[in-house]
């Protein structure tokens, strides 16, 4: 089966629904409380990945597992309040990524396991007392955001050899998206770029945000975060119109239109999620689960993006691709 028709099937396993009792409907089924960072439609493919490993291990939703979702679209009251309807369901456990929907699951509960798919620096946000130890009732997949800044930069010096000035647009709300800022300016400042940052806090933020560039800019450096991801189109739309190439940190942005994409493997981390899912249901501790770094980094490029902006990659950029959409 090609992987466009499996994640199309896979998606098809997907009920989305707000959060309801159906959950105390099923007493003898284990329950997975599922809180989305952004929307259905933007979270597909790693949704699909992770249904897809349960069903692997076992867990078939509505025979074996019922599964609750909740779809926080980026609003930091949306987190917490599906968080404390899931500590009402009595939830078997909670899965989320980013760093703020970890938080809300936190205050919601110390108790009810917690496993992260995604989290920028969990140590240093406090969400497990060590990589190797986590200690409390949360565990997961860590990522390595603000390290991949500066290779980030250098793939789009490599595909804009003119570059001279950088814009980045981030959620300044977001701690983790902060720190990230901060290190693209300092990785552009080594390879002799100006920048321009662009900050938001809602999505109201985004177009008056694009209007405050003065020009000059050559590229977009996109910090991801749930606001972010939830309004993409909107950004990637108006990136095009001000004919600035775009770069993200995850393959599913490209698809979407961006330029390229560096960063670790999502759908990976998803499968691996429902792993820690699995022992956690079969009766493994959190705080026995080390927090793992990624296994893969995919870099991906928008050929038709490339072209609609009159850029020509160089062949040999193409060839180190692991992905060219065309």
């Amino acid at each position: 089966m090609r992987r466009r028709d499996l994640l199309g099937a896979l998606a098809g396993l997907v009920a989305v629904r707000p959060v309801t009792g159906r959950a105390q409907q099923s007493p003898r089924l284990p329950t997975i409380g599922f809180l989305g960072q952004s929307t259905p439609s933007v979270e597909r493919q790693r949704l699909a990945a992770f249904l897809k490993r349960l069903s692997e291990l076992g867990w078939i939703e509505g025979r074996t597992v019922v599964i609750e979702y909740a779809w926080g679209e980026g609003n930091s009251e949306r987190f917490a309040k599906f968080a404390t309807d899931f500590v009402r369901l009595r939830v078997d456990v909670i899965v989320t990524s980013g760093t703020a929907n970890v938080i809300a699951a936190m205050q919601a509960t110390s108790v009810i396991p917690i496993v992260f798919a995604v989290a920028g620096d969990p140590v240093a946000n406090k969400l497990v007392a060590s990589l190797a130890k986590p200690g409390g009732n949360v565990t997961g997949l860590s990522t390595v955001a603000t390290d991949l800044a500066g290779k980030r930069l250098e793939l789009l010096r490599e595909a804009i050899p003119s570059l001279r000035r950088l814009a980045a647009i981030g959620n300044i709300g977001n701690s983790l998206s902060a720190l990230e800022l901060s290190e693209v300016q300092a990785a552009a400042a080594r390879l002799g770029l100006e920048t321009d940052i662009l900050t938001i806090r809602q999505a109201e933020d985004i177009p008056s945000a694009f209007e405050t560039l003065k020009g000059g800019a050559g590229a977009l450096y996109i910090v991801a975060d749930p606001l972010v991801n939830t309004h993409r189109d909107q950004i990637q739309t108006l990136a095009m119109g001000a004919r600035l190439p775009t770069i993200y940190n995850a393959r599913e942005h490209v698809e979407a239109g961006g330029l390229m994409s560096y960063g670790p493997n999502f759908t990976d981390l998803y499968r691996r999620a429902a792993e820690y899912v699995d022992r956690i249901l079969r009766g493994a501790k959190p705080a026995n689960l080390p927090v793992e770094q990624p296994a893969k980094f995919d870099f991906v490029v928008n050929l038709r993006t490339a072209r609609a902006l009159g850029l020509a990659l160089l062949p040999s950029m193409l060839a180190r691709a692991d992905e060219v959409i065309e």
